[in-house]
């Protein structure tokens, strides 16, 4: 695969800008990571409903579209422990409402299409797991306080805070040198599933990941902690490229969406970190 430096300044100059919003996010408070999840849980959905509807050849009618995306924000706020707006807990006082909301536009939507699709729901469905509590696990993982990956005991409490960082970051860099090791040095097809993915190229990024990873950070980081979230994410980040990779397949399209030039839409960019936090989330769940 011949290396394109057109290509690769267009992702570059677009990963940027996306690092920094990224970053703004994660690191302010709580609540600008919040509101960062919402926006991409909700950014995620809508093109994962658009592409079964092209998988299954099935439009969904506008009201269901919406009500399958505020069922899932339902999902995503009972993980919202601690957070409170105007005195209300999230957790408490607002998902019930956006499962209310959510059912009665699902069934508003079932009984205004024209016809149903027990496939294409089911799929659509499906998106509860995929999406919504992917991030849900995220926040959560964000909320923990009892989660110590910190080498400075003065400075457990703040696990919470990095793991978050530390599975993007390693997501990143795995995507990163994949690309640039297949690019490079790929000969191998990987999986017909995904024609430009190299063996060498998924190899290269997995090793790079978690040899940078665990040696860059260990000062800051129990080395284990480390090893262990580089490898699952590598491992199931690249499953969950893969997969998207085949509902794009299915649905016939390069991209899922058009939002970040060189890079498609939502669920182009996270598509590996979908898959990676719940495998991430068990791994610490053990871990502590």
């Amino acid at each position: 695969m011949a290396f394109n430096w057109k290509t690769f300044w267009t992702r570059a100059l677009t990963a940027l800008i996306f690092v920094a919003v990224m970053m703004g996010g994660l690191l302010y408070n709580e609540w600008s990571f919040f509101l960062l999840i919402a926006v991409i849980h909700f950014g995620c959905w809508w093109e994962y409903l658009k592409l079964v509807e092209k998988i299954c050849g099935q439009p969904f009618h506008p009201y269901l579209k919406l009500g399958f995306c505020l069922a899932g924000f339902h999902i995503l706020l009972l993980f919202c422990n601690g957070l409170r707006l105007w005195g209300y807990a999230l957790q408490q006082n607002f998902s019930l409402p956006f499962l209310i909301a959510g059912l009665v536009l699902l069934i508003t939507g079932i009984f205004n299409q024209q016809r149903i699709s027990i496939k294409a729901t089911g799929i659509a469905a499906f998106g509860f797991l995929y999406i919504s509590l992917s991030w849900g696990l995220l926040l959560q993982l964000r909320c923990s306080t009892d989660i110590h990956i910190m080498t400075n005991p003065g400075r457990v409490a703040d696990s919470g805070f990095y793991i978050p960082v530390l599975l993007i970051i390693a997501i990143w860099i795995n995507d990163t040198c994949a690309y640039l090791v297949g690019s490079m040095i790929g000969r191998t097809p990987f999986s017909k599933i995904s024609p430009k993915k190299t063996l060498e190229g998924t190899i290269g990024g997995m090793l790079l990941c978690i040899a940078a990873v665990t040696l860059a950070l260990q000062y800051w980081f129990q080395w284990r902690a480390l090893l262990g979230i580089s490898l699952v994410a590598a491992i199931a980040g690249t499953a969950g490229d893969l997969l998207e990779s085949k509902m794009k397949r299915l649905a016939g399209v390069k991209d899922s969406g058009h939002i970040m030039p060189g890079h498609g839409g939502f669920m182009d960019r996270f598509d590996s970190l979908l898959i990676a936090i719940p495998f991430v989330w068990v791994f610490l769940l053990l871990w502590k």
